[in-house]
């Protein structure tokens, strides 16, 4: 058992029952995304487990999380073969609100040769793409921001280039997106949090699917009488989340 209490102004019993709900927040338009208890609530459930709050107006809140015992790992299990992630050369715009996921984002991807460029919010990724239409190879976009979220930014950036390449994270799952209308299926999609050897990997596989995908398509127009045909696997011509 896990117990976490705080000494805050409490909840009433009608706030309890929605608490894990997503996009349910008691703050202001803006300040809060409603995600974050319920993210926590998916987590322990896949562990599972359960979470319960107990609150009162004027009393504070305590949380108690409870997990299940596990077995010890089994012996003599042959050990994984780890292979190390690949960089890159390729420019990379990221549009992410919190700043301490942005620095820790830039900097991997930075370590791994790509080159960054970062944006705040959804506004300022489709500013920032303007000025860099040329050369970027990939969006990295979180679904929930201010003033424009992931889901609208990509599609004002497609309007400018129709080709450009994009990877959505966010905390929780693409159904809650697809079943909200913030994201289409057929979109690149991961969830946080996401260890570095994953993000890596995923960035790597997009855009080496791209290539080849310029590179069949270059192929059938130098074909006599050959039309190109969509790429295999771009999420614009699929109807299912490609992660």
């Amino acid at each position: 058992i896990l117990s976490v209490s705080d000494t805050g102004c409490g909840m009433d019993e009608k706030t309890i029952q929605r608490i894990f709900d997503p996009f349910f927040t008691t703050k202001e338009v803006g300040k809060g995304t409603g995600l974050g208890l319920s993210i926590v609530y998916g987590i322990i459930k896949q562990h599972n487990g359960e979470i319960h709050a107990y609150s009162e107006s004027g009393m504070g809140t305590t949380f108690r999380i409870y997990l299940p015992l596990t077995k010890p790992a089994a012996e003599g299990r042959e050990a994984e073969t780890l292979v190390a992630p690949q960089g890159g050369t390729e420019t990379v715009l990221i549009a992410e609100d919190d700043r301490e996921v942005r620095r820790l984002t830039l900097q991997l991807l930075s370590e791994y040769g790509y080159t960054i460029i970062e944006a705040v919010d959804g506004e300022d990724a489709i500013n920032k793409f303007i000025e860099n239409k040329n050369t970027v190879s990939l969006l990295i976009l979180d679904v929930i921001m201010p003033k424009k979220n992931g889901n609208e930014a990509y599609k004002a950036i497609s309007k400018i280039r129709p080709d450009v390449k994009a990877l959505f994270v966010s905390g929780y799952s693409a159904e809650i997106f697809h079943h909200k209308g913030i994201l289409e299926k057929g979109l690149d999609f991961i969830s946080k949090p996401v260890s570095p050897d994953k993000l890596l990997k995923t960035v790597r596989e997009i855009l080496d699917r791209q290539k080849k995908c310029d590179a069949s398509q270059q192929g059938a127009l130098g074909a006599p009488g050959s039309l190109s045909a969509p790429c295999s696997g771009d999420p614009r011509e699929s109807s299912e989340t490609v992660l």
